[in-house]
């Protein structure tokens, strides 16, 4: 069974960086390489949010509102999935999830972890 741990969130003041970090465990190596991952966001009352995805070929898709900032990549040696957020504004603030999308179109959710950005 795949699951998602999320690290690397915290405070951070607009401008600022943070990179967080998705392990997957439950998944060989080589099956990892092949799930397309990807980071979601919510605030609380709203609906969840796409923030970037990347495929078993490493192609990216990110929401208009963080292009340009954050980068999405993944390490399958490591079945690491990281995200690099840069340039971190008021309205980054929120639940980052983890999200992995099996071959069978189930999707698994690490906890989550909070990023608050904040003077």
């Amino acid at each position: 069974q795949v699951q998602l741990v999320e690290s690397g969130g915290g405070s951070v003041q607009p401008g600022g960086s943070l990179r967080l970090s998705c392990a997957a465990s439950g998944v060989p190596g080589f099956m990892f390489s092949l799930i397309g991952m990807g980071w979601y966001r919510q605030i609380l009352g709203k609906e969840r949010e796409l923030v970037a995805t990347i495929g078993s070929s490493r192609t990216t898709k990110y929401a208009d509102s963080v292009k340009g900032r954050f980068t999405i990549s993944r390490d399958n040696a490591k079945n690491t999935v990281l995200l690099q957020m840069n340039s971190l504004r008021f309205d980054d603030t929120a639940m980052y999830y983890c999200n992995a999308k099996l071959s069978d179109n189930r999707d698994v959710w690490g906890q989550g972890t909070q990023v608050t950005v904040s003077s």
